[in-house]
């Protein structure tokens, strides 16, 4: 007969599992580690997919692994300002228009308005056209911060008027005609073969990627040593360690294996006075990957070892105890939105460099996906709760989809519909851990 003082179930709490021993030792969140499996899961499934029914498996290749990563960047640094906006609870349905008014404004600067005065080519061209999108993003954030917390309009509204808004004056400011080609140094930022930073670079970005995981494990280690909470077991940091840097290894192996194109080899060869042709000269990391991570990286110091962040959590929890704690919580939606609209500036760059064009209908649907990303990625819409590292694998997962279907022919009206059901499937799953996790 059991014990009735001793509570139902303790004989599982005694005995866990091994899954449940090493979740705990390593502090993995299940989330995480299910979203990768899901990543994998739409990697090998389109590659086989391709091998089986369309006889070549194109997925799983250097070159489409590389692209995607490109393709990747501006939803994934949109996506770590969208997981502000939805954990204290607003939205932000302008990000995709927001995206082609300020193209088009960088794109008028480089082509029509900066060369009447400094000559076309100059130096400083490229510089302040993405000085004048990072400005241009924040005003237009903050003015959509400043009507939502000081003139109380839902986010909602505010955006959305923003999404229609901000397209019309793309459409305006040109006309509707496209611009382009821009400017050759502005370019580079968007990818491509110029556009990366070459086999020994990316070797050395790897090795300080590596030191800085080492170095994240071992302060984390100190601190939680010096304020008295549990560590993790040694075991457990080496693993994360290993598995860390091989990840970050593997990624340096992969835009190693995808070499410069014979045309641009030439081309090349031509320039320095040597046969290039059969040289193999890797792409290494483009530089759109680059800033998505330099911005995962700030977003998650802010995030988590700043003020600021804890006051987004603390809003996001509950608004009105927050406000009772004495956090201006009208200041910080307004600075959250400016922040949001900084990244997107920064996105439009990555956009429309990739582009070599700004277009009025530049960014159309992005704040589905960036939405999409971020909810995927963990990040709930009943506020409260997100990351930034799940919001750029949510992104990463989401791109996957997209260029999978486009891989194995599938049609835009297949996509769309396939997004908005990965989307409500996402929101859904959701729910359902918020209601285990009570």
């Amino acid at each position: 007969m059991s014990d009735p003082a001793k509570p139902q179930g303790a004989a599982k709490v005694e005995n866990p599992s091994a899954l449940s021993r090493f979740l705990t030792a390593t502090e993995l969140d299940i989330r995480l580690i299910g979203m990768i499996g899901a990543l994998l899961l739409i990697w090998f499934g389109f590659h086989f997919y391709g091998e089986i029914f369309l006889d070549q498996g194109r997925f799983l290749t250097p070159r489409n692994l590389w692209n995607l990563s490109v393709q990747t960047a501006s939803i994934g640094v949109m996506a770590t300002g969208m997981v502000l906006v939805i954990i204290t609870r607003n939205i932000d349905l302008s990000v995709g228009s927001m995206i082609g008014v300020i193209g088009m404004a960088m794109g008028l600067l480089q082509a029509e308005i900066l060369p009447q005065y400094l000559g076309l080519g100059h130096w400083a061209i490229p510089i302040l056209a993405v000085i004048t999108g990072l400005a241009l993003g924040a005003a237009i954030g903050a003015l959509h911060g400043w009507l939502i917390a000081y003139r109380e309009i839902p986010s909602f509204i505010v955006t959305l008027g923003g999404l229609m808004v901000w397209r019309g004056m793309a459409f305006q400011a040109a006309n509707g005609r496209t611009i382009s080609p821009l400017d050759e140094k502005f370019k580079l930022l968007g990818g491509g073969p110029y556009g990366s930073i070459g086999a020994s670079a990316s070797w050395i970005f790897g090795a300080v990627a590596c030191v800085g995981v080492l170095a994240l494990l071992y302060n984390n280690r100190k601190n939680s040593r010096r304020f008295g909470f549990s560590l993790r077991p040694m075991w457990a940091e080496g693993f994360l360690a290993t598995v860390g840097c091989a990840m970050i290894l593997g990624a340096v192996l992969l835009v190693n294996a995808y070499p410069l194109p014979k045309g641009i080899l030439k081309q090349m060869g031509r320039e320095s006075g040597e046969d290039l042709t059969d040289q193999f000269i890797s792409h290494g990391f483009a530089i759109p990957v680059l800033i998505l991570v330099a911005v995962g990286v700030a977003m998650t110091f802010l995030m988590t070892r700043t003020r600021f962040g804890r006051y987004v959590y603390a809003i996001g929890g509950n608004p009105e105890a927050a406000a009772l704690a004495g956090i201006n919580t009208r200041w910080m939606t307004l600075k959250i939105f400016a922040l949001m609209g900084l990244l997107t500036g920064i996105a439009s760059v990555i956009a429309s460099a990739r582009l070599n064009s700004a277009t009025n209908a530049l960014g159309t649907l992005d704040e589905l996906y960036v939405i999409a990303a971020a909810v995927i990625g963990g990040t709930s819409l009943a506020g409260g709760m997100g990351t930034i590292y799940g919001a750029i694998l949510g992104a990463l997962v989401m791109q996957s989809l997209l260029s999978g279907m486009v891989l194995i022919g599938f049609d835009s009206s297949i996509q769309r519909m396939v997004v908005g059901s990965v989307l409500v499937i996402a929101v859904w799953i959701d729910t359902v851990y918020r209601k285990r996790a009570k």
